[in-house]
């Protein structure tokens, strides 16, 4: 559990701030970018986990089926960890470096997300 945690926060923070450089010209540091580096951020590493972990342990994982409360989880995950980081580079200083304020929003997007999936699977009421 723990290995696909770090794959999952890791691929988040590449992935945020890879998404932050490639827009940094369109809209840089705006908070649309903070929620856009975000949610591609916990998508992407939603997938990675996934791919790396899961399908390697259960052949009869059908992958056509995404739970709603994980679409849900990925998009409040996202929402929240991306504004946070924002406002936090807000706080720290005057100038918003957008590929680091992308990688922040992926990292804490991701964070967020592997809470939320934690509690999910924890729940005695959910299979996984």
């Amino acid at each position: 559990m723990s290995a696909s945690l770090i794959i999952l926060v890791l691929v988040g923070l590449a992935v945020g701030g890879g998404v932050g450089v490639l827009l940094e010209g369109m809209m840089p540091g705006t908070r649309v970018l903070a929620i856009v580096a975000g949610f591609t951020a916990t998508i992407v590493a939603s997938i990675a986990r996934y791919k790396v972990f899961f399908l390697r342990r259960r052949k009869d994982v059908d992958e056509a089926r995404i739970p709603m409360v994980v679409v849900v989880n990925a998009a409040i995950a996202s929402i929240a960890g991306s504004l946070a980081a924002h406002d936090l580079m807000g706080i720290a200083s005057d100038q918003i470096s957008t590929s680091l304020m992308s990688a922040i929003a992926g990292l804490l997007s991701a964070i967020l997300m592997a809470l939320l999936m934690i509690t999910y699977h924890s729940s005695p009421n959910t299979r996984g």
